[in-house]
This record gives C-alpha cells, structure tokens and sequence, in this order.
C-alpha cells in the first residue's frame, strides 16, 4: 500500500496540465490500494486564498478525484518547521545569509557549482564580518550547511538522476519558511510514501532527498511526470486560452469525455472511489519523454508510464491520458 498526495498552491484556478498531474498522482496511490492525501501549500500569504481553496477542491471533485482526510494546510503548520530548523541548528547545519538574489546572480560561482547555484558567500563568515551585516539591519535567510556535493535519487520513471547540492535556503528573510524545507516536512509528517508531481521539480528532488538525509527521515519515492506545455511550449498560461476547466467546459470541448467503465477496455485495470465511481486505466509500455506539448498538431505521445483514465463523470478536464496517447489541451 502507497500513500500519495497532491499538493497545489491556492493562489489560483487549477489549468488542465496541474490536474492531470493530480490525476496521474491519484491513480498512483489508488491503483496500490493506498490512501491519497490533499495538501494546501499556502505559505504565500500575498497571493493564498480560502476561495481558490474552494474552487481547488471543487474541481478536482468534479474529475472524480477523492482523497482521504481532511486537506491540510501548510500555513497551520509552523511549529514543524520550526522545529526542524532548530534541529538542524542545533546539529551546526545552517548557518545565516544575507546575499540578495542579485548578489548570488552576479557573483562568481565556485566551479563545481552549475549556474545560479549558491556560491557560498556567506557561509563562512568571520565575527567581525556577521557583526557588519547584522548592524545593516536587513534580516538574514537561513541556509543549510551542505557539506554533500552531489545526491543521487531514483525516480520511477526518470531511473537515476543526480545533481549538485548546493546550500538551499530554508527560511526566507522574511521569516517564511522555505518550499525546500516545507515540503520535506510535510511529506514526512503525512506518511506520504510515494510523492508524484510535474517534472520541473525534478532537478531539487535531490536536494530534498539530501535534506530528508539530514533531518534524519526516510526518503519517499518519486515519479516525476511531464509537464504539460502550450504550442509555444511555455507552461500553459492565461494567455493561451482555455487552459481550466471551466473554460474548456465553455466551449464545449468534447474531444475528451469520459467514458463509462463497463465493459472495461482490454488489458485495463479497475478501482471504485470513495464515491463508488468506478475507474478504468491502462498502463502502457514507458517511454522517456520530457514534455508534452499542446496539440497542434496532435501526436502519439506516451508518458513513461503511460496512464489512460476513463469515468463516468460527465465533466472531463482534457485528460483523455494522464500521460496521453493524444493530449488534447488547446483549442
């Protein structure tokens, strides 16, 4: 049994390509007979809203998707990550930075660092050195002291995949705690077994893996699935169109309706939801694809990992395929 999650930000309508990341995420977690958890990551006090929340949910229940429990949310969670922080401290693993993000761009990096890594400025400062910057008044973020120089991680459908790890932020200046520690903590905290999400967060899933390490925690496992990109192949945006439900609803998009399980397509799996929905997929042979793009003109794509989804829920997202043999996604 696998425990997943879906974890989007609420500062918005979720597009067609974040739910079928859910989706993908929710089949991963059903098909093992596992428990599939809701998380809100709403950290982002300036953009976060309850209402977003709302229509987050709602739309994720008009695909059919369920999950177990109530959703949490992150900013109700604080002392965690407090508590982290100071473990982490307390071990000599962080240490304060008062770089801004043009500093870090304009400084040179050491060489065995990619481009926009941290250069380590300040992570071996002199007294004399922490006193001029406190006296500055600007707050510092907290850094961890990483003393690894690379991790490897094991991705379900990417296989191995290493990259450098450089010293992340863990709590923002502001005070805010980062996405890096956060969502480590989470997963922990959760139970979450198998974490599924868009394959732009491939690369800092070393780094998560690297701080799991180092908090002591175990390491769930990972499958990072393509992205969905418009026909220009930029994420999809407002700007392309109608790239939510509600808007592909409204133009009567019925490409992609969602068909009734029985009789079940040959070589298909089947589960029922909470909601007594049955559901069908098949799982077709993988292979490697880092993105998929809008349709124009449509191809036979795969997702490693391939997941066709079928229900009987009137209102289908664009999500003929989780990882799609045609991905329908603009007009």
């Amino acid at each position: 049994m696998s425990r997943g999650r879906f974890a989007p930000s609420p500062t918005g309508t979720l597009h067609i390509g974040n739910l079928r990341t859910a989706l993908a995420a929710w089949l991963f977690a059903r098909s093992a007979g596992g428990e599939f958890l809701l998380r809100f990551e709403d950290l982002d006090t300036a953009t976060a809203r309850r209402e977003h929340e709302d229509g987050q949910r709602r739309d994720l229940e008009r695909l059919g998707l369920d999950w177990d429990g109530e959703p949490v949310r992150q900013s109700e969670r604080m002392e965690r990550y407090e508590d982290a922080l100071t473990d982490l401290s307390t071990a000599g693993l962080t240490y304060r930075c008062w770089c801004s993000r043009r500093e870090i761009r304009e400084a040179v990096s050491a060489p065995h660092l990619p481009p926009g890594h941290y250069p380590g400025t300040c992570r071996d400062l002199t007294a004399t050195q922490i006193a001029e910057r406190e006296a500055s008044g600007k707050p510092p973020a907290v850094r961890l002291r990483t003393e690894q120089p690379s991790v490897t991680i094991v991705d379900r459908l990417h296989g191995e995949h290493t990259e450098v790890v450089d010293d992340v932020v863990l709590r923002r200046g502001d005070g805010t705690p980062a996405y890096n520690l956060v969502v480590v903590v989470d997963d922990d905290a959760q139970g979450v077994e198998e974490v599924v999400r868009a394959d732009d967060l491939l690369s800092s899933t070393p780094r998560h893996a690297h701080l799991a390490d180092m908090l002591g925690i175990p390491r769930p496992t990972w499958a990072h699935v393509p992205l969905v990109l418009a026909a220009d192949g930029d994420r999809l945006a407002k700007r392309h169109g109608a790239v939510t439900l509600d808007d592909r609803l409204a133009i009567g998009d019925t490409r992609v309706v969602w068909s009734p399980c029985s009789p079940a397509p040959s070589g298909s799996k089947s589960l029922t939801t909470r909601r007594h929905q049955p559901i069908c997929w098949t799982v077709s042979q993988p292979i490697r694809s880092r993105s998929l793009r809008g349709p124009s003109p449509p191809k036979r794509q795969t997702l490693p990992g391939d997941l066709t989804h079928r229900s009987p829920h009137p209102a289908d997202a664009s999500l003929r395929g989780v990882g799609v043999r045609r991905d329908p996604l603009l007009p």
